[in-house]
């Protein structure tokens, strides 16, 4: 009789667990992944990634937050009604020079599991990048005379 009230309680809390809301049931990302490509030493840069609610229900933006300091998303904080979009801005310092990989984790109000995005890209001294920008102009065909 025991095993047949704790199995069917596992079940039960099985099924529960299976029917919370995962992030990607509610929200639509324009994008999964952003790439800055070459950005020069010191000098931030930013993106906006886009939140589409696609539920009936408006979403709540609990918090946002990255997965290092040379990170900073900024917290939405109205509620994103249904079949409405919301910007999510994420800077980057681009103090050290080195690639870029940073997670962009967006924890919304019902679920537990954070929506996660990413920042890419590389971040050169302040020599290669202009030497990258000299060589791209050099590579450039010359207009034609006419």
């Amino acid at each position: 009789m025991k095993k047949s009230i704790l199995l069917a309680f596992a079940f039960v809390a099985a099924l529960a667990v299976s029917a919370q809301s995962k992030p990607d049931d509610v929200i639509k990302m324009n994008k999964e992944n952003h790439d800055f490509g070459k950005v020069k030493q010191g000098v931030p840069v930013s993106y906006y990634f886009e939140i589409k609610n696609i539920s009936d229900k408006p979403v709540v933006v609990e918090n946002t937050w990255a997965s290092c300091g040379c990170t900073t998303p900024e917290k939405i904080v109205e509620p994103i009604l249904p079949g409405a979009s919301a910007k999510l801005k994420v800077d980057y310092n681009s103090a050290s020079p080195g690639p870029i990989n940073k997670d962009v984790f967006i924890k919304l109000a019902g679920i537990d599991q954070p929506k996660s995005v990413k920042i890419t890209g590389t971040v050169l001294t302040v020599e290669e990048f202009e030497k990258e920008q000299k060589d791209k102009e050099s590579a450039k065909p010359a207009p034609k005379k006419g």
